[in-house]
């Protein structure tokens, strides 16, 4: 999981897609962070993908950096404590003039039954499962 978040992370920005419906939604993320041993991401609950990842935790992200790209499949599961909140909002101290972890908006999800294949066009893939 760590070569993950460290792929994550230096890319910068992934994709998160998620079902609203019938509908695919595609949007650009970049919180990505490690607490408790999971890996997580930050929105807020007013938004549309929040709606639509409690209504369907299946979700999938996606980035590419340096010739490389990873897709990462599997549930987004929120986790509603405060401490969660708080590393997410640590590691992106930016974030904080629009987010609290006590603001009742901000909120994190964490990867479920995750699956990560890092794929290129001059090597295998490599799966990694968390």
């Amino acid at each position: 999981m760590e070569k993950v978040f460290e792929f994550l992370k230096s890319a910068g920005t992934y994709y998160l897609a998620t079902v609203d419906g019938d509908q695919p939604r595609v949007r650009p993320f970049g919180t990505i962070n490690i607490f408790d041993g999971k890996l997580y991401i930050q929105t807020g609950k007013i938004k549309e993908v929040s709606k639509q990842l409690h209504k369907n935790p299946k979700a999938e992200i996606s980035a590419f950096k340096d010739g490389t790209w990873i897709r990462v499949a599997g549930e987004l599961i929120e986790d509603d404590r405060r401490e969660a909140r708080a590393s997410m909002l640590d590691a992106y101290p930016d974030l904080r003039a629009m987010y609290s972890e006590d603001d009742g908006n901000t909120e994190v999800f964490y990867f479920k039954n995750a699956t990560a294949t890092f794929s290129s066009f001059t090597a295998a893939p490599e799966v990694i499962t968390f």
